[in-house]
């Protein structure tokens, strides 16, 4: 049993959440460089939280350059257990329109610039990703939202694409089409993929701001609508950051799912291979079973 902390990885504003107690900008170090920015830390509803801007604050880092490895790593460090990543998305489907909140189940990875793993150098580990989201998390999310009553849907596909360019139209119908996509965007990978390296709960909420090129009416949205969605959004997502924390405990047990022990049996390489630099780097991630095995 651990202390429930939960990170929010979002926009530059999700963090101005009114009811955040003790909040304070926080400097942290990793092994993997600085993350995006400074985390924003605090109590909301007697349960404690941390904001990273994921893309910096006044918006610095475009999607390719976002330290996903340090801004995971720093969450880590301080203790989050759980994370919910809110991120602005395309619609590839009729019935997800903008302003629409999907909870994302499936990833299809199609970023190539990224690095995507903590382990590339001297340990080789292979976790499962086979569902690439906490159930548990994502039921806290479905709770928040109803109680809210917004506009979500249960599932959905979200295609990350490498950017920072928008989809061709033809790329748009591949993906729509071919591939049974639901949602675009940018930022989830390998975020996704990190958390669960990093032996954190992880929830994506996809917040539509528009349809993608796909569709006829595309050309007639003006971006100050993109921009009033983004803001509605924005609001919305507070709210459900708020709902969500007045049902997490304070004391949580371990994740059914597997998620926060997910490196149990992943790492293949041969201890005495690693070397203490290795495990030096690698300590926030896995310290725990080095230890073990000390």
């Amino acid at each position: 049993m651990s202390k429930v902390k939960l990170g929010v990885i979002g926009g530059s504003g999700i963090y101005e959440i009114d009811g955040v107690h003790d909040g304070q900008w926080k400097s942290v170090e990793t092994p993997f460089g600085r993350p995006s920015d400074e985390i924003y830390t605090g109590v909301l509803n007697d349960v404690d939280v941390a904001f990273i801007p994921r893309h910096g604050r006044g918006h610095v880092h475009n999607p390719s350059n976002v330290p996903y490895l340090a801004n995971v790593c720093a969450l880590k460090i301080l203790g989050v257990t759980d994370v919910i990543a809110l991120s602005a998305c395309g619609s590839l489907k009729e019935d997800l329109k903008p302003g629409d909140f999907v909870l994302v189940d499936q990833y299809i990875d199609n970023t190539y610039k990224r690095e995507k793993t903590f382990f590339s150098r001297e340990c080789v580990a292979h976790v499962s990703l086979a569902d690439p989201v906490c159930n548990r998390m994502v039921e806290f999310c479905k709770e928040a939202m109803e109680n809210l009553q917004l506009n979500y849907h249960p599932t959905g596909t979200y295609i990350t694409m490498e950017g920072p360019q928008f989809s061709t139209k033809a790329e748009s119908q591949l993906y729509r089409e071919k591939w049974g996509c639901d949602v675009i965007g940018m930022t989830n990978m390998p975020e996704a993929k990190l958390a669960r390296e990093a032996e954190i709960c992880y929830a994506s909420v996809a917040m539509v701001t528009d349809f993608d090129c796909w569709h006829p009416d595309h050309e007639n949205v003006e971006v100050a609508d993109i921009i009033t969605t983004l803001s509605r959004n924005a609001s919305a997502a507070k709210n459900l950051i708020i709902e969500v924390t007045k049902n997490l405990s304070e004391k949580r047990e371990k994740c059914e799912h597997g998620c926060d022990h997910a490196l149990e049996y992943a790492i293949i390489t041969n201890r005495s291979n690693i070397s203490l630099e290795e495990q030096k780097i690698l300590n926030p991630i896995a310290g725990r079973l080095f230890k073990r095995n000390s």
